[in-house]
């Protein structure tokens, strides 16, 4: 139909229609975390239609002379049996349904269905491929962790890092985020050079991406663009903390590079190479101090070369007709500033960026540290796990089954542990054995546990293990019952102490006895053996 009364009427009812999906699709109660992802991915996805129709209605109620003319036509005629205009439409309407037969009137209702359509609702022949999983990496874990592996990777290989950080302390460096900029702590030949800002465009493309996805409800470009706006305001009044000399460290040779370097001297290297005494000579007469750069001055080299500055009073031609350009050193150095700017633009909206999903930055170290801890078999076993489908939701019971299942829930005011028949356990047995008793352990970073048999099992559990790795001890039963790690080091020391001494004991206290009969102390015996005397 092309009336655009109709089409705003048709607007209308979708937006509500819309507006009553969305309200209905966030008040369900989502168990998990997939569920509720999928669901805020459907709610952005009625959002985005939203948008679309409202922005279709404005352009309708803008359009003024077709409204008009519209409720002109609509208006009652001048005669009174003047029905030309019913027929007319009539005619199209007809000739639009005996032209199409097979149309289905209902398009808007299948396609607010297929969006409110709750998961495994229908049993269907096959199983169906969720397309917000498609969205995530196996590391990434439908979006509960993040993978930087390969931005690591990148990190490490920069120069002059230093030490040259594990996953587990990149992941720390990215943390410290929320208090700092972001590698605020590498140095400024680092930060300037041309890798780190692959590596931090890199990065930030990554983080952004996975904002986008994790938080589809969100206005992330709009958070970005208000970041770029403070990253402006900062860079013009030169307020941002490790890019203050950015621009006077900037040489006019062109690399990049920070330094002092002397016109004169080039001037000089420069006619040398016109002449052709010497072979061409990349940059300029560089220093890398101050100091340096003052002792020069005094040298027979720079006398001569500024005596020569001064009688010709600019550099020599060019041999091939040419006059030298004197405006490259100022592009390049540009360039090189752009190269900078755009460097810390891209750290500011990281760091901003890497605030907004710090919860799932350190999910992503517990789980790392939790997988480090896992034995080979026990990692099989929990990609086996994740591999199972879901278990299907519960189905709805009848009233009556509903009211005894409440009738039959446990009164468990004291928080008793279950027994094995799903029962809170008798109170005696609970002080029986303890388990109101709290046991806390330093090595198990603080963890309390409850009851003496659970304090004395977790010493062969993975956590504590876990915890001696990274002290460097071994878990062995030298220390059982050792919570603290002060004296877990002490008593390693005190172990590697007394097996020196049973070592030195072995050595001067057992005696063997030689083919003549004589007895020697295993020392002196080995001894006397190596020089051949026995």
């Amino acid at each position: 139909m092309d009336s655009i009364i109709e089409l705003q009427r048709q607007n209308h009812e979708e937006l509500e229609r819309f507006e009553r999906g969305l309200s209905s699709l966030l008040s369900r109660n989502q168990p998990t975390h997939e569920a509720k992802l999928q669901t805020e991915h459907k709610a952005s996805q009625i959002l985005d239609r939203i948008q679309s129709r409202a922005l279709t209605l404005n352009s309708l109620y803008q359009d003024e002379d077709a409204r008009k003319a519209e409720i002109n036509s609509l208006s009652a005629p001048a005669q009174a049996n003047d029905l030309s205009e019913f027929y007319s439409r009539l005619v199209k309407i007809q000739e639009h349904h005996a032209k199409y037969p097979d149309s289905v009137p209902g398009g808007f209702d299948l396609e607010i269905a297929a969006l409110l359509d709750e998961p495994n609702q229908e049993e269907e022949e096959y199983e169906e491929e969720d397309p917000v999983s498609l969205l995530f990496s196996g590391e990434e874990s439908y979006g509960k962790y993040v993978d930087l592996y390969a931005h690591h990777t990148a990190y490490t290989n920069l120069k002059n890092i230093g030490k040259r950080p594990g996953y587990l302390q990149y992941l720390d460096l990215l943390l410290a985020a929320q208090f700092d900029p972001v590698h605020n702590n590498l140095p400024k030949e680092t930060r300037f050079s041309k890798d780190y800002e692959i590596y931090i465009q890199n990065l930030y493309a990554y983080l952004l991406s996975f904002a986008k996805r994790t938080q589809p409800l969100v206005d992330v470009d709009t958070q970005q663009q208000e970041a770029e706006a403070d990253f402006n305001k900062l860079w013009e009044a030169r307020e941002l903390s490790g890019w203050e000399e950015n621009k006077s460290q900037v040489s006019a040779n062109g690399n990049g590079s920070a330094g002092i370097w002397c016109a004169a001297c080039t001037y000089l290297l420069l006619a040398i190479v016109i002449i052709g005494s010497r072979p061409a000579m990349k940059g300029q007469k560089q220093y890398a101090k101050q100091t340096v750069y003052d002792a020069h001055l005094t040298s027979k080299k720079h006398i001569k070369a500024a005596a020569r500055q001064d009688v010709t009073g600019a550099p020599p031609p060019n041999p091939n007709g040419t006059p030298t350009p004197t405006t490259a050193p100022t592009i390049t150095k540009s360039s090189v500033s752009a190269r900078i700017r755009n460097s810390a633009r891209l750290t500011h909206l990281v760091t901003s960026l890497l605030v907004s999903v710090i919860s799932t930055m350190n999910d992503t170290k517990s789980n790392v540290e939790r997988r480090f801890s896992l034995t080979a078999r026990e990692r099989e076993q929990e990609l086996l796990d994740q591999a199972k489908p879901p278990p299907p939701p519960p189905t709805a019971t009848n009233g009556p089954e509903e009211e005894e299942e409440e009738e039959e829930r446990i009164y468990n005011p004291l928080k008793l542990p279950l027994g094995w028949d799903g029962k809170p356990i008798p109170y005696w047995l609970y002080k029986l054995h303890g388990l109101g008793v709290e046991y806390r352990c330093e090595i198990c970073s603080d963890h309390v546990y409850m009851g003496r048999k659970n304090f004395d099992r977790h010493f062969q559990e993975s956590r504590h293990a876990f915890g001696m790795r990274a002290l460097g001890l071994p878990n062995t039963k030298h220390f059982h019952e050792i919570t603290r790690i002060e004296d877990a080091l002490a008593l390693a020391e005190k172990l590697k102490q007394e097996g020196r001494h049973e070592i030195f004991e072995q050595e001067t206290m057992e005696e063997l006895e030689d083919d003549e009969g004589n007895v020697y102390n295993r020392k002196t015996y080995e001894d006397l053996k190596k020089q051949g005397l026995i």
